[in-house]
């Protein structure tokens, strides 16, 4: 059962970092009732703590940790070069302290409402949003890692 639902939930869920917290609920109720089909769980247990047992991350977070393994593939060339031309390391003018912190430009918006959700503009600002220790991991299995532990307290605490 785990195998089959989160990869179907997984599958390009990248592109569903723009789509509307109501369809980002259904996919979340699927994922509920995947956790208690699998620990025999009743309707009536809170899922939170099911969910935290079994070590998955809530959708929500699951598109963001796709979306940041994919900014992390891109800026170490382990992605596509369509994917790694899209983003730009930032390089302020002058000599500041940010200029070694490993921060990609976030391009301006013009649309206020759904400008913002596109994964152009979102994927640099969760790469920014990351503790710099986590941004200068070096391989893909500690990101994994690091990226993983970072989200859980912010999922289940």
């Amino acid at each position: 059962v785990h195998a089959f639902i989160s990869s179907r939930l997984d599958y390009c869920n990248a592109l569903y970092s723009g789509i509307s917290k109501r369809n980002i609920h259904r996919l979340q109720l699927i994922q509920n009732a995947a956790a208690q089909v699998l620990t025999q769980s009743r309707r009536s247990d809170h899922i939170t703590p099911v969910l935290a047992a079994l070590h998955w991350l809530p959708v929500s977070f699951r598109i963001d940790f796709k979306i940041l393994l994919l900014v992390f593939k891109a800026l170490h060339n382990q992605a596509a070069a369509y994917i790694c031309d899209l983003l730009t390391f930032y390089k302020p003018d002058g000599s500041l302290r940010s200029s070694d912190r490993n921060l990609l430009v976030v391009p301006k918006s013009h649309l206020v409402t759904k400008g913002n959700r596109a994964s152009a503009i979102r994927a640099p600002r969760l790469w920014n949003s990351l503790p710099e220790d986590l941004r200068l991991a070096h391989s893909v299995s500690s990101f994994k890692t690091g990226l993983k532990t970072y989200f859980y307290p912010m999922a289940f605490l």
